[in-house]
């Protein structure tokens, strides 16, 4: 019975060490859950079976962790989680270098403070200064900033 608590530790600390990594990597909290419950383990051998058995115990542990660890690694067990795709598009970038402050268009979208909107026939992310647009509402271009279109509603 000693030996099946021991190992029942062992391995699911040792479990939970792998959802550390796999699943929440930088949480530390589940990883120390799970060497908490390796040292348990470890230290419960010690103290059924001596230093001899809990040496060996000690030992093992570190190699089939270790060993655990490398495989999963070598595998890359995490490409399943990776993100394999960039974004390349960009936001308004070269698109506003022909708006001059002033120009006048209509709300695509609903502002709240950011949203679409046609100026001079072509459609642009514009930005409120706080205020919110419903789609449909007049604006006039006030500033050009470096990636943003700041507008206002005509009143």
């Amino acid at each position: 019975m000693e030996w099946l608590t021991v190992l029942s530790l062992i391995f699911i600390g040792l479990a939970i060490l792998l959802v550390e990594i796999i699943f929440v990597p930088g949480s530390t909290v589940v990883g120390l859950i799970g060497l908490v419950l390796m040292v348990i383990g470890v230290a419960l051998s010690f103290r059924y079976f001596g230093a001899p058995l809990g040496w060996a115990t000690t030992g093992g542990t570190a190699a089939v962790t270790g060993l655990v660890v490398y495989f999963a690694f070598k595998a890359n067990m995490w490409g399943v989680f990776t993100l394999k795709t960039t974004i390349s598009s960009k936001v308004n970038e070269g698109e506003a270098a022909g708006l001059q402050p002033g120009v006048e268009g209509i709300t695509l979208s609903a502002l709240r403070p950011v949203g679409r909107a046609e100026v001079d026939k072509k459609t642009y992310e514009v930005r409120t200064m706080g205020n919110y647009l419903e789609p449909g509402t007049k604006i006039r271009v006030l500033q050009i900033q470096a990636n943003q279109i700041i507008v206002e509603p005509l009143t």
